[in-house]
């Protein structure tokens, strides 16, 4: 399992404030404790008020800045999960789609509800951002001009209570992988809060999950 640069994923952390992010979107939806559809949501992310970017701003941020290595893990897809229908492709479309197309997500959704263990009910937020990565000279310095954008989806996994009020993720990933300061859709980090009871369950979904219902 190769390892995650910390400072990679503090470049992408450094950007997630209301006033430097690049976040256009926000989906997800809410289930019950059995993984049945509550309700969904997808909106522009610009739109929100300050307040709210500001929340859904630190759920997204809880998983690039999570110890990496630790709780915060790079795994490489398997070649079944590369092959046409499966849940590298799935995701692959999601984040071309910049997360405005539902059909996608409604899949991504089922799988989640079908396998996600929960003793309440919990939400799926996605994000969907871009960071135009700037260069650097031979001091590492960043350099003003930018030589190429990484494109990515931030998933974070929430227990809910009262009126849909999240708590903090126990789960998530970022896709594809910022790998050498670039994007790498081969691999995929998985975040899990609790080391001691991790939910496996993510794992199974985002490395061995079948995507051929979608149409």
């Amino acid at each position: 399992m190769p390892n995650i640069n910390r400072d990679e994923m503090l470049e992408l952390t450094r950007r997630m404030t209301v006033t430097r992010t690049a976040m256009t979107r926000i989906a997800g939806c809410y289930m019950d404790q059995d993984g049945f559809v509550d309700g969904t949501f997808n909106t522009s992310f610009l739109k929100l008020p300050q307040s709210q970017k500001a929340k859904n701003l630190a759920l997204a941020k809880t998983i690039p800045f999570a110890e990496t290595n630790k709780n915060l893990k790079r795994y490489r897809f398997p070649q079944d999960a590369c092959r046409p229908g499966g849940i590298r492709q799935l995701l692959l479309g999601i984040k071309s789609s910049g997360l405005k197309n539902d059909a996608l997500l409604d899949v991504l959704y089922e799988m989640i509800g079908e396998k996600y263990s929960s003793k309440q009910s919990y939400a799926a937020f996605f994000f969907y951002s871009t960071y135009d990565i700037p260069m650097k000279g031979s001091d590492k310095a960043e350099l003003w001009d930018s030589e190429d954008v990484y494109e990515y989806l931030i998933c974070a996994i929430c227990p809910v209570s009262g009126d849909y009020e999240p708590g903090k993720p126990e789960c998530g990933f970022i896709f594809p992988a910022f790998c050498e300061r670039t994007e790498d859709p081969d691999y995929i980090d998985i975040f899990q809060a609790d080391l001691r009871n991790p939910h496996r369950e993510i794992e199974e979904i985002l490395l061995f999950g079948e995507a051929i219902s979608q149409d």
